[in-house]
């Protein structure tokens, strides 16, 4: 029982960083209609960003909102130059610019950076807060931090004209221009904050993986798994399978080995696309013929 309880709770922690990563999927895809398979190698971009501040010498939470910031910029400058000039073009034409992405954030991180494994600092404690023996400071305080951010994204877009502009540049562009939206730069600033989201989950998971430039391909995949599992268009349904995803890994990897782990998430994502395209709480579009 003490196992299962640790594998949960440990799950729980996991799947927050899967949620902020699936959310940040879903905010791109909600903008494109095109999954950015670049997200997970300009998290760990802006990761390197934050280890190389600290580095520095600057504070950990300065070097955190720093990093953020960072990438909110370059999530935005993304979009105005690269993914803009392309968004009439051809479906494939833009999963090519996006795997282009993908290849040069990852290259760009080895030549700057080197592919030697590097440890990353943690801001918490290293003994367990409270005497627990379920779940390890970091653990509990990237659930925090996670929810955290949430919390915030929720309260943005739900209770802020920007965040309701946003929304709606998403979801129906045509009659946001109509009502005066500047729909162009609504959907840079969404860019901007899926890749300050980004951040937040590379940050929060460097000292778990360790920092490389390969560290968020497994990532990714599990939060690809959680974005269809809750829905691609739906972001609380995408938090939602974050957190179902990294339950299931840690209590499958538990039960049946580590070495399932990873056939979880492609288990996971066959098998909602073949049973239940929308997802647990997406959309069902229905067209009448």
């Amino acid at each position: 029982m003490n196992v299962l309880l640790h594998q949960v709770l440990s799950g729980l922690a996991t799947g927050g960083i899967y949620a902020s990563m699936a959310l940040a999927l879903v905010m791109i895809y909600q903008a494109t209609h095109l999954v950015n398979f670049a997200q997970g190698e300009m998290a760990m971009f802006a990761t390197y960003i934050a280890w190389s501040l600290i580095q520095a010498g600057a504070p950990y939470w300065l070097a955190f909102f720093g990093t953020v910031a960072v990438a909110f910029a370059m999530g935005a400058l993304i979009e105005r130059v690269v993914v803009r000039p392309v968004e009439q073009a051809s479906v494939l034409s833009v999963v090519i610019v996006f795997i282009g992405l993908l290849v040069i954030f990852n290259s760009l991180a080895g030549w700057i950076f080197s592919y030697t494994i590097k440890p990353f600092p943690s801001p918490f404690p290293s003994q367990p807060l409270w005497g627990n023996t379920y779940v390890t400071s970091h653990e509990l305080g990237a659930i925090c931090v996670t929810l955290v951010v949430l919390a915030l994204v929720f309260a943005f877009f739900r209770f802020t004209p920007l965040g309701l502009a946003m929304r709606a540049a998403a979801l129906n562009p045509e009659s946001s221009r109509l009502v005066g939206v500047r729909v162009g730069w609504m959907l840079a600033l969404g860019w901007g904050l899926a890749s300050a989201i980004g951040a937040v989950a590379g940050i929060m998971v460097a000292p778990i993986v360790f920092l490389e430039p390969n560290m968020m391909a497994g990532i990714l995949l599990y939060s690809f798994a959680a974005a269809l599992l809750g829905g691609i268009d739906s972001p609380g349904g995408a938090v939602a399978g974050g957190f179902i995803v990294g339950v299931l890994e840690n209590v499958v990897g538990a039960v049946m080995g580590t070495d399932l782990k990873l056939t979880v998430a492609l288990v996971l994502i066959v098998g909602v696309l073949v049973i239940r395209p929308s997802g647990l709480f997406g959309t069902v579009h229905v067209s009448r013929v």
